[in-house]
């Protein structure tokens, strides 16, 4: 896959990112970022993620990743031991988005989150109009298989920060693979957010 070809999202977290630097990405899925980061950026990746299927594919791409429940905290790694740790698709996922990203930001001196913004338009659009939970290219799930347990939009996890003085150094907001700036808690189908505490 050419670099062009890479989600919006990876573009973006691949500009925040320094070169060389130590990365945790944390529900890695495939690794496709991982190997993204490694390629163009040099960066010493090490990944997290749940599924064995997933992991088994990461390790077959030459990645390093390891199995492990992010629910139950991140014990084995010091304070400030990774340059950035990635939570990219994985908080809506996670039983507890809280403990996540207090061990996140407690492990990473940068922490990267991306998450689907549940008050995109498009999502009122489908709530309101046909009364149903809102299927998209964003949120691809019916109610019974989705993987998603948690519904945050990009104001509530401004709130969020505001609330735990959580520094917001950067974000991003996308829809249909450009950046939005207009009102993106109803424009942006994914919120982007480079925090530090």
């Amino acid at each position: 896959m050419t670099k062009e070809t890479h989600p919006i999202e990876h573009k973006v977290i691949s500009r925040w990112i320094s070169s060389g630097a130590s990365v945790l990405d944390l529900g890695c899925g495939d690794g496709e970022l991982l190997s993204l980061l490694i390629r163009n950026k040099q960066v010493r990746a090490q990944g997290v993620e749940v599924s064995e299927q997933a992991i088994q594919n990461c390790v077959a791409a030459g990645l390093s990743v390891f199995q492990q429940d992010i629910d139950t905290g991140l014990t084995e790694f010091a304070d400030k031991s990774v340059d950035y740790v990635i939570l990219n698709q994985t908080l809506q996922q996670v039983k507890k988005p809280d403990l996540a990203i207090k061990e996140a930001l407690r492990v990473g001196k940068k922490v990267i989150v991306g998450f689907p913004n549940f008050c995109y338009i498009v999502d009122r659009f489908q709530i309101f109009f046909r009364g149903k939970v809102p299927v998209t290219p964003s949120l691809p799930y019916e109610w019974y298989n989705t993987p998603n347990l948690h519904f945050l939009s990009i104001a509530d996890f401004k709130e969020y920060c505001r609330k735990n003085q959580i520094k917001v150094e950067d974000a991003a907001f996308i829809s249909k693979k450009r950046g939005v700036s207009f009102l993106p808690n109803l424009f942006g189908e994914v919120g982007l957010f480079l925090l530090s505490k």
